[in-house]
């Protein structure tokens, strides 16, 4: 006998499950017992493929050259937020410089400021970025902050302002989930570098971010990704939503050139269907690639945002 589930009762069991997976994703202990896991660990492997383009600098290199030869930019991130050990972060901002000097033009390197040093102290954040935004400046690539939980954000504003005195090719990365985001935004206008908007995969309260689920945060989107077409500055419209790549396309005209201050960017995985649509419209566009041994927490974030990937996740780690 097959029990069919009323529609409110599907949006339910969604909403729950992307809660739980959000949860998950906070659990710093579990990005490395899943990985190392005998049982569990090449289940989430399989898993991990359609999103992690590798864990080495190389496999990064190798998807990143052949996104470029799809005709779209590439950012690079190397995984691994919350480092709380300064020398480890010292380290680990050993491969962002590795990866600056070796990805090719069109590409941008992306990074979590608590990777560097943000969850240890500031000063240590500071001096690890600012390395990794000299040697972009010398190479020619972007260099752009991600977002992180809102309990970061003051922090993270703060040390991309000071960097911003030194260099004017490091952007920052804005949920439109979150209510700070519409005077967030008034002041990063005011500074250079590419400000990358997204919807905010992160678990927060209501009381500090919209819910994902519903009109609101569509709509906060949209009028953030004009205010940002209206201003002429440097951005990204990053998002797999494609009702939002629609509206926004029809707000830019329908059409695109190479110089344009924006691009449509989707994550590896997800949405290059989107890419090659824009990308026919005649707009720059970019495909975010992450790398590294630290996947666990990021692919609980892709799954969360849309609890229907659970079911391509049990395919591939069937496969």
């Amino acid at each position: 006998m097959t029990t069919n589930l009323p529609a409110t009762g599907t949006a339910a069991l969604s909403s729950q499950a992307g809660q739980v997976l959000r949860t998950l994703a906070l659990d710093e202990d579990l990005k490395w017992r899943v990985p190392q896991d005998p049982v569990l660990g090449p289940l989430a492997h399989k898993v991990a493929r359609r999103f992690v383009a590798g864990e080495s600098l190389t496999d990064a290199l190798s998807r990143a050259k052949r996104i470029l030869a799809d005709g779209h930019r590439v950012s690079v991130e190397y995984l691994g937020e919350s480092c709380r050990d300064p020398r480890r972060a010292a380290a680990e901002t050993n491969v962002f410089l590795d990866a600056a000097r070796l990805l090719p033009p069109g590409c941008s390197i992306s990074l979590d400021l608590s990777h560097v040093g943000l969850a240890v102290d500031a000063d240590i954040a500071l001096a690890n970025a600012s390395r990794i935004a000299q040697v972009t400046a010398e190479t020619g690539l972007e260099m752009i902050i991600s977002a992180e939980g809102s309990d970061r954000t003051d922090a993270v504003l703060a040390l991309h302002r000071t960097l911003c005195e030194r260099f004017d090719h490091v952007g920052i990365t804005v949920q439109a989930r979150l209510h700070r985001t519409a005077d967030d935004l008034r002041k990063l206008l005011a500074l250079p570098g590419r400000i990358r908007l997204v919807k905010g995969a992160f678990l927060e309260p209501e009381t500090i971010a919209l819910p994902r689920e519903g009109s609101a945060v569509t709509t906060a989107y949209l009028t953030y990704a004009e205010q940002l077409a209206a201003s002429g500055h440097l951005c990204s419209f990053a998002t797999h939503d494609w009702d939002l790549i629609h509206r926004i396309d029809r707000h830019l005209g329908g059409k695109g050139y190479e110089t344009a201050p924006w691009e449509f960017e989707t994550l590896l995985g997800l949405g290059p269907d989107r890419l090659d649509a824009m990308a026919m419209q005649g707009h720059p566009t970019r495909e975010y690639v992450v790398f590294g041994t630290e996947w666990w927490l990021y692919v609980c974030n892709r799954l969360a945002e849309d609890p229907q990937r659970l079911l391509q996740a049990l395919i591939d780690a069937a496969s």
